[in-house]
C-alpha cells in the first residue's frame, strides 16, 4: 500500500471547540475576557473563554452559548466574527481537539459573571499580556496575538472601530478607539478631516453632546459603508 493512502486511514476522533477573543476598552485601555479554569487541564490558568460544541449547535450558536455560560455577557450584542481554525495536534492534552476561535468586539462591556467550568472572569488589560507566552491555557497566546493583529489591520480599512462605540459616538471617541488599539497618537485635524472625508463611514445626526466642562461635540452615527475607501493606514501621517 502506498505511504499516502496508508497515512490516510490512520484517523482517530476529534473534538470541536469555540473559543473567544472578546475586547472591549475601558478606562482608556484596550481589554481582553479572560477566566480562571475551574477543572483540568490548567487548572487555575487564566484562559480565553470558550468549550465544546454540542451535537445540535451551529459553531455561532456555541460561541454565543459558551460567552454567555461562562461570561453571562449577551454576544448578540457584539460584533462577531470568525477568526480561523486551530488544530495543532498537541493544542490539548485531552486529545484531538480542534478549535474555531471567534473574535468580539464591544463599547464598554460590562463586569463578566463566571460559570460553568470558569471559576471567575475578568477584564485584562491586553499590554500585559502580549509576549507572555506561557500566560494563558492551551495556545490562546497564539490566538489573542492573531486576533489583536486582526483587530487592529480591520481598523486600517473597515469601520469596525464603531463596534467599541455607542449608538452615537463624536469623533473624539472615535479617535480614541485607534490611538487605543493601535497604541500612538493621531493629530485631531487630520484625523476629522479623514473620516468626514471617507464616504458612508460616519454620518451626522445633528445633534451634540454637552460634556460638563469644555465645548458641545457633534454627534454621528456609523454610516453605511463598512470598506472604507480610501483606508486609515497606520503611520502615514496621520500621527502627531
Amino acid at each position: 500500500m502506498d505511504d499516502w493512502l496508508k497515512d490516510s486511514t490512520e484517523v482517530e476522533a476529534s473534538w470541536v471547540t469555540v473559543d473567544l477573543a472578546i475586547f472591549t476598552i475601558r478606562s482608556g485601555q484596550l481589554m481582553v475576557l479572560l477566566i480562571e479554569r475551574g477543572v483540568e487541564p490548567f487548572l487555575g490558568r487564566p484562559a480565553l473563554p470558550g468549550g465544546y460544541v454540542q451535537k445540535n449547535e451551529t459553531l455561532r450558536e456555541g460561541a454565543l452559548r459558551e460567552l454567555h455560560e461562562e461570561a453571562g455577557i449577551d454576544g448578540n450584542k457584539l460584533h462577531l466574527e470568525q477568526l480561523g481554525a486551530y488544530g495543532d495536534p498537541r493544542r490539548d492534552p485531552r486529545g484531538r481537539v480542534v478549535t474555531i476561535a471567534y473574535l468580539a468586539l464591544g463599547p464598554d462591556l460590562p463586569a463578566p459573571v463566571g460559570g460553568t467550568d470558569a471559576r471567575r472572569a475578568c477584564w485584562a488589560p491586553v499590554s500585559q499580556l502580549e509576549g507572555e507566552k506561557a500566560a494563558l491555557a492551551f495556545d490562546h497566546p497564539t490566538i489573542l496575538a492573531e486576533a489583536l493583529e486582526q483587530v487592529r489591520s480591520k481598523l486600517e480599512y473597515t469601520a469596525v472601530a464603531t463596534a467599541f462605540c455607542g449608538e452615537l459616538l463624536t469623533l473624539s471617541e472615535l479617535r480614541t478607539v485607534y490611538e487605543v488599539i493601535w497604541g500612538q497618537q493621531l493629530d485631531p485635524s487630520n484625523f476629522r478631516r479623514k473620516v468626514l472625508n471617507t464616504t458612508g463611514f460616519v454620518r451626522p445626526t445633528g445633534d451634540q453632546r454637552f460634556p460638563p466642562t469644555g465645548r458641545p461635540a457633534a454627534l454621528y452615527r456609523r454610516g453605511d459603508a463598512w470598506l472604507l475607501s480610501p483606508p486609515l493606514l497606520r503611520g502615514t501621517g496621520h500621527t502627531v
